[in-house]
């Protein structure tokens, strides 16, 4: 089941970056990720949920990224965005997947998708987010 939801959000970050670059319509996207090796391997409810949460959201996800980004969101490389978008999408709407999960998927996105140290940026801005918007839940002692 894991690796059907690491398939799904590598979907949806691909479907995102796309997006991003191009504003195509949902539907569109989904078309033309489908046609890709390896999509029907994956979940593909919580791919949607994931990537139609962040084209609907994104302004609001955005407006939680700038506060912890070090430059404006559009000057994000849209590999970074797209995964920071999924990250806040995740952390903010999807309670069920434990934050350190979140974190951990964003950066290994990061590493497969992104630059060669956008890992470390990615990490960063997911760390802070989830403080933010999951407290209780980072806070809590390990045990």
């Amino acid at each position: 089941m894991s690796g059907n939801r690491r398939k799904a959000r590598e979907f949806a970050v691909q479907g995102i970056y796309q997006w991003l670059l191009n504003r195509q319509p949902v539907a569109d996207l989904v078309k033309q990720l489908r046609e890709q090796d390896g999509f029907a391997d994956m979940d593909e409810m919580m791919f949607l949920a994931l990537l139609k949460g962040v084209v609907d959201g994104n302004e609001q996800l955005d407006r939680h990224l700038a506060l912890y980004v070090d430059r404006n969101v559009a000057e994000l490389s849209p590999v970074e965005h797209a995964i920071l978008l999924l990250g806040a999408e995740e952390l903010l709407h999807h309670p069920e997947v434990p934050y350190r999960v979140v974190l951990n998927e964003a950066v290994e996105l990061a590493k497969t998708f992104g630059g060669t140290d956008g890992h470390k940026y990615v990490n960063g801005v997911m760390d802070k987010l989830a403080a933010a918007v999951r407290g209780g839940e980072v806070n809590k002692p390990r045990r």
